[in-house]
């Protein structure tokens, strides 16, 4: 590459990185300073550097410089609060060499770098919140699998051995025409009983989520759907769809109860479309229905669970889209990769 060349490439990369590059003399006089100083900042050339909160208060030994990085040129790398031109300061990660002595003036420059350290404290909480809600979320299904598992094996297993105790009553009882009556009317509201107990376990968590996967936990889902809301039609598409890792299938399976949730409540929809579609690197799930749509500013309440839907969508490192219009339906179209990333 030729000088001009590599001199222009040099340029850029000063204009564009995100450190902050300063070069001052050692009376602190700015000589250059990049953009992401300046925004940083507010400083201009022939300004001054100030100094940190740390070395403005730092007990100094006899000869030793103000600042605290040239002073002890082995630190790498030094943490402290930096003033700007605005009055405010900064937390920033500042580093300090020494370039070259000036021909003219037969001092030192050095180079100042400076990393906002805020950037860094809020991606650190980002992904701090991140793994919170995963646990969250994680522990919130763990306990939805025990509640399932006791109220189907524990509490629905006793119901049946009542059940069948009562059978056996019966046919002590043939003879006693109002003992009988009042039997078959207590073994009608136990089987009401035990079947509220299995909706319940489903709801909670499906055994057949575990047992076969998500496929069949949806098909299953939106044939219990069209018992008890028999004027909608739902349609599930699929291809390529197998075994997946459980938190995937357990979060694809919440998103799309929530959204057929959704519709059934609000959406007064005729017709809704489920495709779930799974090629060598991603999962595809399109949830489109035929409803009256809304406005996704001027929902309160209701918004909870799509907030849901994308907090889950964003645990497994996939994107979420939810796209409505007023009159025109609603559209969720969710991309995850194929395996669960680690956070």
């Amino acid at each position: 590459m030729n000088p001009d060349m590599e001199n222009k490439y040099l340029r850029r990369i000063y204009e564009h990185m995100l450190e902050g590059i300063i070069v001052m003399k050692e009376s602190r006089e700015i000589v250059m300073i990049n953009p992401a100083a300046v925004r940083m900042t507010g400083w201009k050339v022939g300004g001054h550097v100030d100094y940190c909160s740390y070395c403005k208060t730092r007990e100094l030994k006899e000869g030793e410089p103000t600042c605290y990085l040239i002073a002890n040129k082995e630190v790498p790398t030094f943490l402290s609060e930096m003033p700007t031109y605005h009055g405010k300061t900064i937390d920033v990660e500042m580093s300090t060499a020494a370039i070259y002595m000036n021909e003219d003036t037969g001092g030192t420059e050095y180079l100042l770098v400076l990393r906002n350290h805020e950037l860094h404290k809020r991606a650190r909480e980002a992904a701090i919140n991140k793994k919170m809600i995963r646990a969250l979320i994680e522990a919130k299904e763990e306990e939805h699998k025990r509640l399932a598992h006791e109220l189907h094996d524990g509490v629905g297993q006793s119901l049946f051995s009542v059940s069948v105790a009562l059978q056996a009553i019966e046919s002590f009882v043939h003879d006693n025409k109002q003992l009988n009556e009042y039997i078959v009317e207590v073994r009608k509201e136990l089987q009401k009983v035990m079947d509220d107990i299995n909706s319940y376990s489903h709801r909670l968590r499906p055994h057949s989520l575990d047992q076969l996967g998500l496929e069949p936990t949806i098909r299953h889902l939106i044939e219990l759907i069209h018992k008890q809301v028999p004027g909608i039609d739902i349609e599930l598409t699929t291809e390529g769809i197998d075994r997946s890792d459980p938190a995937v299938e357990i979060n694809l399976y919440r998103i799309t109860q929530e959204a057929l949730h959704n519709v059934i409540k609000y959406a007064k929809a005729t017709k809704v479309d489920i495709n779930l579609l799974r090629d060598k690197t991603h999962i595809y799930l399109t949830i489109k229905d035929n409803g009256i749509g809304f406005a996704r500013d001027k929902i309160q309440n209701e918004g909870l669970g799509l907030k849901h839907m994308e907090e889950r969508v964003d645990q497994l490192g996939g994107t979420c889209k939810i796209l409505s219009e007023i009159g025109r339906g609603t559209s969720i179209d969710i991309v995850i990769p194929r395996w669960r990333p680690e956070i």
